[in-house]
């Protein structure tokens, strides 16, 4: 499964899902990528700012939305279990 944090610079909630992210992640000995949705726009791919960009942090489960806003422990715990 891959793991995908969606963030923009300067967001607080976005450093706040890093930090929850990589405590989780940690503790199940998965790893995550992070894209910065506004860096991406920059370099020419607008699509994840487009789809994401107001709602972000975003936490993509092998390419599928799986929470916004706030990691769901619970749930992707869950996820990854199975």
């Amino acid at each position: 499964m891959r793991i995908v944090l969606l963030t923009r610079e300067g967001c607080s909630a976005c450093a706040t899902a890093r930090t929850e992210l990589a405590r989780i992640c940690g503790e199940l000995g998965v790893g995550f990528d992070e894209l910065d949705v506004d860096a991406q726009a920059a370099a020419g791919d607008p699509a994840l700012r487009g789809e994401f960009g107001d709602r972000l942090p975003v936490v993509l489960l092998d390419g599928a939305e799986h929470s916004y806003w706030t990691v769901d422990e619970a749930r992707l715990r869950a996820d990854l279990a199975r």
